[in-house]
């Protein structure tokens, strides 16, 4: 069965996309658990992070950070969190989440309710911190 985010990889369902490349995508969760939280998942439908070939976990885990740096930029806080959870959706996927403290990583902070405006802003400061950081994988709005 196809997954949720398949689909919004192939399109099928809207997703806010800041990068894009031949093996993975990254774009903001409709449910964010702070602004700028941003999701990195690879094309291909593999449900638990412990089945991702070494190669291909080595690219997920750099484009992470690059998606950090940019979140960093953007946001300035402390440090950027780096959570693999997967239990939501059957694909993997990598949190990329801006924090202040340790709670900032709980799951039970999500807003439910994101203002679409909201979120179409925080891509957009993410894919301008990609731009100027040099990233030729930025994904267009």
């Amino acid at each position: 069965m196809t997954s949720l985010f398949t689909k919004i990889i192939d399109g099928e369902l809207p997703g806010r996309f800041v990068w894009k490349d031949e093996h993975c995508v990254a774009f903001l969760t409709i449910e964010p658990i702070k602004p700028g939280h941003t999701l990195v998942v690879p094309r291909a439908e593999i449900d638990h992070w412990i089945d991702v070939p070494a190669q291909l976990g080595v690219h997920l885990h750099e484009v992470a950070r690059l998606v950090s740096c940019a979140i960093h930029r953007a946001w300035k806080p402390p440090k950027v969190g780096l959570m693999v959870a997967g239990l939501e959706v059957p694909h993997v996927h990598y949190h990329c989440v801006p924090i202040w403290e340790l709670g900032d990583m709980s799951f039970a902070n999500a807003q439910r309710d994101a203002p679409p405006e909201a979120l179409d802003q925080a891509a957009e400061m993410i894919r301008k911190e990609l731009r100027e950081m040099g990233r030729e994988e930025v994904a267009e709005a």
